[in-house]
C-alpha cells in the first residue's frame, strides 16, 4: 500500500465533474478520482473546518464509529472495476479488525475528519496515476485559494443538470 494525501479537489474542465487528486507521500505520482458534487463539497468543508448547524453524513459516521468503541485506523483505495474505484474503511474494535466497503470520496471525507491515513493499493498507484501539473501552492491544506475552490464548487452545483451525468 502507498500512503497518499489529498493534494487538491478540482472541477475537471472537460466534464465539469469534481476530481480528487491523491498524491503519494514521498513521491510524485498523483491518482485522480472523479467524485460527486455533494462529496466534493463535504471534503471542501472538512478541509476548511467548516462548522455546520447539524452533523453532515461523514461527521455522523465518525461519531457512530466512536460511539461503538471503534476507531478508523486507515482508509484504503483497493480496486478499480469498470472505471469505478472502490475503497475500504479499516476499523478496529476490541483488537478486532473490521473492513467496510465504501466509495473513495466518502472514505476520504471521513479520513479527513478523523485524521486517519489514506492508502492506495500499489498496483493501482502504478497503473492509474496520471501526470497532473499542479502549482507549488496548489495544496489541499486550508489556504487562501480554498474560497476559490468553494466558489467553483458552488458554481458547479448551481449549473449542473441531471443530463450532464448521462455517459
Amino acid at each position: 500500500m502507498v500512503e497518499v494525501v489529498l493534494r487538491a479537489v478540482r472541477v475537471d474542465v472537460g466534464s465539469s465533474t469534481p476530481l480528487l487528486l491523491l498524491e503519494e507521500v514521498n513521491g510524485d505520482r498523483v491518482l485522480p478520482i472523479f467524485i460527486g458534487a455533494p462529496e466534493a463539497t463535504a471534503i471542501a468543508y472538512a478541509l476548511q473546518n467548516v462548522e455546520t448547524p447539524r452533523p453532515m453524513s461523514h461527521d455522523l459516521l465518525g461519531a457512530v464509529i466512536e460511539s461503538l468503541g471503534a476507531q478508523l485506523f486507515a482508509v484504503e483505495i483497493t480496486d478499480l472495476v469498470d472505471n469505478t474505484f472502490y475503497a475500504l474503511l479499516r476499523l478496529v474494535r476490541d483488537d478486532v479488525e473490521i473492513s467496510v466497503s465504501a466509495r473513495p470520496s466518502d472514505a476520504v471525507a471521513l479520513a479527513l475528519r478523523v485524521g486517519a491515513p489514506m492508502l492506495v493499493r500499489d498496483d493501482l498507484m502504478s497503473d492509474e496515476t496520471r501526470l497532473v501539473l499542479l502549482d507549488e501552492d496548489d495544496d489541499a491544506e486550508p489556504a487562501e485559494d480554498e474560497d476559490e475552490l468553494l466558489a467553483e464548487l458552488r458554481d458547479f452545483l448551481d449549473t449542473v443538470k441531471p443530463e450532464d451525468f448521462d455517459q
